[in-house]
């Protein structure tokens, strides 16, 4: 178990704090739902543990197939929808990850992908798509 506090610190922003690390986080609306867009949005932060979750998950895969992933990139694109209530519709998650992963490991390697376990517990309210890229 983890525990995150926050505290509201006015204008719409939070302040959030990782109980293990002590790391801290801003947040604020973003501009189109009355904020200023400084900061990631808790929908941003979705969308973002999303590209994380789904990189560290491979990473883990690959570890103990003693392949290195470093350099490896994603890129999340976040659509949301205001009807019948304002939520994200769909991630779209592009990954680029090293050409010299070896060829018979990537069809492993794509499946650890979706077992991200935030990739988990947002299906099937939310579309998620995921495109698997060597090209680094």
């Amino acid at each position: 178990m983890v525990e995150i506090d926050l505290e509201y610190e006015g204008d719409l922003d939070c302040r959030l704090r990782h109980g293990p690390s002590g790391a801290e986080i801003v947040t604020d609306a973003p501009v189109d739902n009355q904020g200023k867009g400084e900061a990631f949005s808790p929908t941003d932060l979705l969308a973002a543990s999303l590209g994380a979750c789904v990189m560290t998950t491979m990473a883990i895969f690959a570890r103990r197939k003693e392949v290195d992933l470093k350099g490896g990139r994603a890129h999340v694109t976040k659509e949301m929808i205001v009807e019948p209530q304002r939520r994200v519709a769909r991630l779209t998650v592009v990954v680029d990850l090293p050409a010299s992963v070896p060829a018979h490991l990537r069809p492993a390697l794509e499946n650890a992908a979706h077992t991200c376990p935030v990739e988990r517990s947002l299906r099937p309210e939310v579309e998620v798509d995921l495109t698997i890229r060597y090209t680094v």
